[in-house]
């Protein structure tokens, strides 16, 4: 079995690798740590670097939520819930996490719950009424969107 060699770069050259790292991709402090370790570095290098890269904008956690936030909802349509798991398993700070959401607006969100509602039902090949709102209910508060929204939405549109 061919083992994986161990990276071992000095600090300079392991901070040149995590901006272009965090350069083609906006990245959480969480992931840019992990890098750093891949690399080799101690903990205190891996913190020192961590830092030097925040103070000059390559690592921003406001950022990357705001990004993730938006990106999760416009393309793969996430709620809210499921939006702020994926934060906090970034380590995002509450702070961060609350500023995303404001990315989300109320019109965008309940318009794209019930675009996912309608499509769902319409795919949805169950015949018994109570069945068949359960399962599309289901589907959508696996995708992140809060039970009373989604039963709201349900009951209005599932017939």
């Amino acid at each position: 079995m061919l083992e994986k060699k161990k990276l071992h770069l000095s600090k300079k050259e392991a901070k040149l690798k995590a901006a272009n790292f965090c350069a083609y991709q906006e990245r959480s402090q969480k992931e840019v740590r992990q890098k750093l370790y891949e690399y080799g570095l101690y903990r205190s290098e891996v913190e020192d670097v961590l830092t030097d890269l925040i103070m000059e904008g390559f690592v921003n956690e406001e950022r990357f939520a705001k990004i993730y936030a938006g990106g999760k909802f416009r393309i793969k349509k996430w709620g809210r819930n499921k939006i702020k798991i994926g934060l906090q398993q970034h380590d995002v700070s509450a702070y961060c996490v609350k500023k995303a959401m404001l990315e989300i607006s109320q019109e965008d969100y309940l318009a794209t719950l019930e675009e996912l509602t309608t499509k769902k039902a319409d795919t949805e090949t169950e015949t018994n009424i109570f069945k068949k709102r359960e399962k599309i209910s289901r589907y959508l508060i696996y995708k992140g969107y809060e039970a009373e929204l989604v039963w709201d939405m349900v009951k209005d549109l599932v017939h």
